[in-house]
């Protein structure tokens, strides 16, 4: 008959304490981060758990961001940012949005002026995904009257920096506009905008000039300057789906998603969750370093793949929208993360026509305040287009921004190119 053996006491908590933590995990351990914590493929293991601002390191990354970590040498600090919004855009959602309507069958919104057209949305609403991607468009506190800035745009390659390009975006919008009368004339369009290259040499003054119409159905009217010819041509109405230069976007990827949302065959609500974003940007700017990647101290260009754009990330709640384009575009796919309460678009997942992983667009917000209006405005101010397959990347720096110079119609026309010459 075998004698039963006696533990000491203490031995038999100890190896309770160690039953329990194998069974939990980490979590035993987890701890709220202090802003300036760095996410990186160095910690996310040991970290992920713990939480910022109340949500889990895990919870904050979708599953490409965490790919991203790990595998192409992403970094996230961590910051708390202010999220306040111009008073005028609230007014504005206030007295118009009641009159909104949309109609599932056209999908179209009839009886939209200004601020969010659709303020409250149920994620039981069959519509719930159209209704997202119509407040980002006409409702977002990034558009402003009129909008102007050199852009910087800095490509990269597999061996690290390739070029950069100064631009100007130059964007007058006809509806929404806030402050003042929200129309400006009673045309059918809603923006008109001017995008040309001004350095280097080789490629000034080549660039678009868009109208886009607030009209189901009518394609943009875009005309682009032929430097050979000194002319300027028209272009194909379905301009919208190509890509832009050399870089790592189309024309519907500017801003994440740079189209009529009935241009797509559907936008999907996948849910609401909490990702990273960043909201308070500040673009850093090295005129001594001009010409290289170091120009841009943003830029995480001495560690591979050199193309990283290094800003402070906040937990933002955001729908997710599956969008799905017309059999025409290159894209199968394109997920997008909106904010679910400035509907500014942070983030754009591609997929190819295969459902493989094709590009990722992130890009983080810095508020700007209307030359004449005063107006308060989150918008863009650096971005990250990347193609993994090609293992490309364009970085953007939007540099001294001006908002709301009360332009006019008049002042945008295809010949505006010409003046950049």
């Amino acid at each position: 008959m075998k004698k039963s053996i006696k533990r000491p006491m203490t031995s038999c908590i100890a190896a309770l304490i160690a039953t329990t933590f194998v069974a939990t995990g980490s979590t035993a351990l987890a701890a709220e981060l202090p802003a300036g914590t760095v996410i990186s493929k160095a910690n996310l293991d040991q970290i992920k758990n713990d939480t910022f601002e109340g949500h889990t390191i895990e919870s904050l990354l979708t599953d490409r961001m965490a790919w991203e970590i790990r595998n192409s040498n992403v970094k996230i600090p961590l910051a708390k940012a202010d999220a306040s919004v111009d008073p005028n855009w609230k007014e504005a959602t206030q007295k118009y949005s009641s009159s909104v309507q949309y109609d599932p069958k056209t999908r179209t919104v009839t009886g939209y002026k200004a601020g969010v057209p659709f303020p409250t949305i149920s994620e039981s609403d069959a519509d719930a995904g159209e209704k997202v991607m119509w407040d980002y468009y006409y409702g977002s506190p990034t558009y402003p009257r009129d909008f102007y800035a050199h852009v910087a745009f800095v490509t990269f390659n597999s061996g690290g920096f390739e070029a950069s390009q100064d631009w100007v975006f130059d964007r007058l919008r006809n509806r929404g506009r806030l402050g003042n009368a929200p129309t400006l004339d009673n045309d059918d369009w809603i923006t008109k905008t001017i995008f040309v290259a001004t350095s280097p040499q080789d490629i000034k003054g080549t660039g678009t000039f868009t109208t886009r119409y607030d009209v189901n159905g009518k394609l943009e009217d875009q005309f682009v300057y032929i430097k050979s010819a000194r002319r300027v041509r028209r272009l194909s109405g379905n301009a919208w789906m190509d890509p832009v230069g050399g870089f790592d976007f189309l024309d519907d990827d500017i801003y994440v998603y740079n189209a009529r949302p009935s241009q797509y065959v559907s936008n999907k609500l996948i849910g609401k969750r909490w990702i990273l974003a960043g909201l308070d940007t500040k673009v850093q700017h090295d005129s001594s370093k001009s010409g290289t990647a170091g120009e841009w101290p943003n830029i995480d260009s001495k560690e591979a793949p050199y193309w990283n754009v290094v800003t402070p990330m906040t937990p933002r709640e955001v729908y997710v929208i599956e969008a799905t384009p017309p059999a025409e575009h290159p894209y199968g796919k394109k997920v997008v993360y909106v904010d679910s309460k400035l509907f500014i678009a942070y983030r754009g997942e591609v997929y190819d026509k295969k459902g493989e992983p094709w590009r990722t667009f992130m890009q983080s917000a810095g508020q700007v305040v209307g030359k004449k209006s005063g107006i308060k405005y989150m918008s863009p101010a650096i971005g990250t287009f990347v193609d993994y397959k090609a293992h490309h990347a364009t970085d953007f720096f939007v540099v001294d921004p001006v908002f709301d110079r009360d332009r006019s119609g008049s002042d945008y026309a295809p010949n505006a190119l010409e003046s950049y010459q």
